[in-house]
């Protein structure tokens, strides 16, 4: 699980800017929200960020997903760019590196490893990247990368067991415009400790998800298993309580064969029984097929105990229907985590709903930079009657200045 995200200097946040999964010492909603992994680490499934239009919250989850990207991304050759984007508004910043860390926690059985993977770097190389863990209460060094004379420079922490040859050849391998990762994905060796942090990272921080995000091959393929489908029609029915069945078929073209969905409606037939018609896409609202997307990916997360960031989870959806999904995420969930940006106030509400460390807002300050800050940063919050009520009326900040 993730226990915190660390960035400067990316996109539109300058300064140093942290989002924290740690729960507060709140006993309430617990039960749902909260996951102990070992005595004194508490971690949060949800966090849900708030702000204007342009204020950075969409940025957050350009973060999360250049991190992920960034470490297997192999470069055609030394020269391309990481295609980072550093703080424009400001010719100090546009010159400067930018960072980001992550702190998680991998399972082994009982037992929970906490690790924190760190990254400077420009957009023509990476000038330092670190990978630590925590066999024990102080930390050891997996990897420790830097740059001489323009070539990478790697050690590997003294517990990592990996001959001379294979740090040379990772070495080799590790152009200066791309992750120690992505050069060990090059080599035929296997590094327990970069492995476990490698699939990690790869398999449980999952694709961000953005109002124009085409989910429908993820969903298509997951409906062919019975588990998948019968958990995604019942989002479906949530959306339209027509919906009776999803099928994936087959189609032949010219370019081979393609998948698509049909939805199968049932309705009230004029003789007092039921009729069915099915539908493909086309005839589908909107907020039918991105709930059946959300779906699949909300599932798949479950199922892996992933991460996943939502930009407007709003979008194309009833906010009842929003709620529901939540709802639902926080009672099936046991490891996984889910990140939403969102406009719908609607939530903040829903006192059995939401926790006060879930919320984290974002604002423009007057030089163009984001910041990023949570709800618990305020004091005097159990005073107030409702927080709906209180960021409407801009208590919080992150509301447009009309």
């Amino acid at each position: 699980m993730i226990a915190e995200i660390k960035f400067k200097n990316m996109f539109s946040f300058r300064d140093e800017t942290v989002l924290s999964f740690e729960a507060d010492k709140s006993k309430d909603l617990e039960s749902y929200h909260v996951v102990e992994l070992v005595p004194d680490v508490k971690l949060l499934k949800l966090a849900v960020i708030y702000g204007a239009n342009a204020s950075g919250k969409s940025n957050i989850i350009k973060v999360c997903d250049f991190i992920k990207s960034f470490i297997t991304n192999t470069p055609l050759n030394k020269v391309e760019l990481l295609k980072i984007v550093p703080f424009l508004l400001n010719r100090t910043s546009q010159e400067q590196a930018s960072e980001f860390s992550v702190s998680f926690y991998i399972m082994n059985g009982d037992k929970a490893t906490r690790y924190v993977y760190s990254v400077l770097l420009d957009n023509a190389h990476v000038v330092q990247e670190t990978l630590i863990y925590y066999p024990s209460q102080q930390p050891a060094t997996i990897f420790e990368r830097g740059t001489e004379n323009n070539v990478s420079s790697i050690k590997f922490g003294q517990k990592v067991k990996v001959s001379t040859a294979a740090k040379e050849e990772i070495t080799l391998k590790c152009l200066p415009n791309m992750s120690v990762f992505a050069a060990y994905m090059q080599v035929n060796i296997h590094i327990i400790e970069m492995e476990t942090v490698l699939q990690y990272l790869t398999k449980q921080m999952m694709p961000a998800i953005v109002p124009t995000s085409s989910l429908n091959r993820y969903a298509e393929e997951a409906i062919r298993e019975a588990a998948a489908k019968e958990y995604i029609l019942r989002y479906l029915q949530e959306a339209d309580f027509n919906i009776s069945n999803i099928s994936s078929k087959e189609r032949e073209t010219k370019k081979g064969i393609v998948n698509y969905t049909m939805y199968q409606h049932k309705v009230s037939s004029e003789h007092g029984g039921n009729d069915y018609y099915e539908f493909p896409e086309l005839f589908e609202s909107d907020g039918t097929i991105r709930t059946f997307g959300l779906a699949s990916q909300i599932q798949k997360i479950i199922e892996s105990n992933a991460f996943l960031a939502v930009d407007e989870i709003e979008s194309s959806l009833h906010p009842k229907l929003i709620e529901y999904i939540i709802e639902r995420f926080l009672k099936e969930s046991e490891q996984a985590q889910l990140l939403l940006t969102t406009h719908y106030d609607g939530l903040l509400g829903e006192e059995d709903l939401l926790r006060k460390d879930n919320i984290w807002f974002t604002e423009k300050n007057a030089d163009g930079g984001s910041v990023l800050y949570p709800l618990t940063d305020f004091k005097g919050l159990n005073r107030i009657s409702s927080l709906q009520k209180g960021y409407k009326f801009g208590k919080f900040g992150a509301i447009p200045n009309l």
